[in-house]
């Protein structure tokens, strides 16, 4: 019942659906007109040969032959009435078997379809949410922060301005609303003064404009914006973002972090007083130990809260074993860093260049963080005309065994793949890893879904741009509980549960049922980072974790909080 006004109300307000309307409405008065006249003529001619029927046999025998059902208990026996029947045939397979499937799907079926598609149009968000997360965007980036969103247990609503695809994603489960980006009606309707953040993630030119519209409605919400390039920043800030993010800059920065070979921490997130920390290990004498033998807590006072091992996060135990390619995930404060430091600077120094491999945002961020780590680089570009550093480059294909031997691949301590095509960078993961088994290999990721083929191609570490970009943003919201450090990885803060309160830390063994890790204890303002696994864990404290996102559940789950 609901639709049937729809229906109606779609086909009267277009000129177009109005005209295609009356143009349905004729072809079927003339078909009724022709049924009439056939009918008629069929009762002279039956007359005229001595037949009697009544006038709706004429009109079933006129609707059997112009469907081509065929001829059965009513049948001419004279010539003339055989020449009519053939008429009525032709007219019928012209009116009925073509015209009508023809007039019926342009001037019927397709609008009601389209209306169809209209009256199902997702149009407004829920009136009863607040603090929801407005998205301007269905891409890679967006997708990998619904999860996140969903995960924190944010509302959020998308926008679509496209209302066949918004109507699909709808029917996929996401919440959704059709409306240009440039139309005010659209924010009112996804209530944007009540949100916490606009999230907009379209090109610089479109950022500005769904800012500016923003602000039009509200001047209190936060809009969070991407720019592609530096001069953007300042343009996009005063059209009222209250947060830019240069993405690309950042992707590079956190590949350089993890490129520069040596086995010292690498703060890669920090928590109040809490540092995270990532070290390599290879070539150090921690290779072919277990944790407990390492002993790192002991010496260095530094926790081993997990490991990465070819882009899989693993919870730390006492017999996780240290390979070649192990990466540790430590827990420590400055001065438990510099400790750690201390033993392990001697081992991978290396003077000779990091290889970056494409000359892109991405490869010149990169190259921009390593030259302030002190780590010289070459760069590998095809394009000489993008080359900003001709020293420091070489300008040919990766994929050319001259053009590697000229940037160093001999000695190169690691190498970083910053191409936009993941097609790419699979093939350069496994000609540098057959050049050299030994050489450390970062790589970017434009999609997620390629990150484990990355991995399986040679690559010792991947970072996806959609992933980094939605732990960037997600950390940009008002949710001082929960730091994520890395893809699948975060620092969470937590009130210490009931039941919980008043034991140790190795009595709860929240490690053993949950994989999370206890960084730091908190009550009162006095926080202990590491604390012995006999300390007590206060009544109307607080804990710091570090965890997966399933390992979070899992506390939740055991423990309550």
């Amino acid at each position: 019942m609901k639709f049937l006004p729809t229906l109606i109300s779609f086909f009267l307000q277009s000129r177009s659906r109005r005209r295609n309307l009356i143009a349905l409405m004729r072809y079927f008065l003339a078909l009724a007109t022709l049924i009439a006249f056939y009918s008629v003529g069929f009762h002279v001619l039956m007359a005229w040969e001595g037949q009697d029927h009544t006038w709706f046999t004429g009109v079933y025998w006129t609707l059997t032959v112009m469907s081509t059902l065929g001829f059965g208990d009513i049948t001419f026996h004279t010539d003339m009435g055989r020449a009519f029947s053939t008429l009525v045939l032709l007219s019928g397979t012209v009116f009925m078997l073509i015209l009508l499937p023809f007039t019926f799907l342009q001037f019927f079926w397709t609008p009601w379809m389209a209306a169809q598609v209209a009256a199902r149009r997702p149009r407004q968000m829920d009136p009863d949410i607040f603090d929801h997360v407005v998205l301007t965007q269905h891409d890679p980036l967006s997708t990998a922060l619904i999860e996140r969103l969903v995960q924190f247990r944010y509302s959020y609503v998308l926008i679509e301005p496209d209302v066949t695809e918004a109507t699909r994603l709808a029917d996929e489960g996401l919440s959704v609303i059709a409306g240009d980006l440039d139309d005010p009606d659209t924010y009112h309707r996804a209530r944007v003064a009540d949100a916490a953040l606009v999230v907009t993630a379209c090109t610089d030119e479109v950022n500005v404009q769904v800012a500016s519209t923003v602000r039009g409605i509200s001047e209190q919400t936060a809009i969070l914006a991407t720019a592609d390039v530096p001069a953007s920043v300042d343009i996009l800030q005063l059209a009222g973002c209250t947060h830019v993010l240069q993405l690309a800059d950042m992707l590079g920065a956190s590949l350089a972090r993890r490129a520069t070979g040596d086995a010292m921490t690498h703060v890669i997130g920090e928590f109040d007083e809490v540092g995270i920390a990532e070290a390599t290990v290879r070539r150090t004498p921690l290779v072919g130990k277990t944790l407990a033998e390492a002993d790192l807590r002991k010496k260095a006072g530094v926790t081993v809260v997990g490991v990465w091992e070819r882009g899989q996060f693993q919870p730390a135990r006492a017999e996780t074993a240290i390979t070649e390619n192990t990466v540790l995930v430590l827990a420590a404060n400055e001065e438990q860093r510099y400790r750690y430091d201390s033993l392990f600077s001697i081992y991978n120094q290396s003077a000779d260049p990091v290889i970056i491999i494409g000359c892109g945002r991405v490869g010149r961020a990169t190259a921009r963080t390593l030259a302030q780590l002190e780590v010289d680089y070459r760069i590998i570009e095809r394009d000489s005309g993008v080359v900003q550093d001709a020293d420091k480059s070489v300008i040919g294909s990766a994929a050319d065994l001259e053009v590697l031997k000229a940037a160093g691949i001999d000695n190169a301590p690691a190498v970083v793949l910053t191409t936009r095509d993941d097609d790419t960078n699979v093939y350069l993961a496994i000609y540098c890893r057959k050049l050299r088994p030994d050489i450390k290999i970062i790589s970017r990721a434009n999609l997620e879904r390629n990150v484990q083929t990355l991995h399986r191609a040679g690559t010792d570490v991947v970072m996806s741009y959609p992933s980094v970009g939605a732990r960037e943003i997600a950390n940009v919201l008002e949710r001082s509980s929960t730091l994520m450090i890395a893809e699948g990885l975060e620092v969470v803060r937590l009130p210490v549960p009931d039941s919980l309160a008043g034991k140790g830390i190795a009595e709860s063994e929240i490690r053993p049922r949950t994989g999370c890790s206890v960084v730091a204890i908190s009550k009162d303002g006095e926080t202990t980072i590491n604390p012995d696994p006999a300390h007590v864990l206060p009544v109307g404290g607080e804990m710091i974790l570090i965890a997966t996102a399933e390992n979070e559940r899992a506390f939740l789950k055991e423990f309550g909080a």
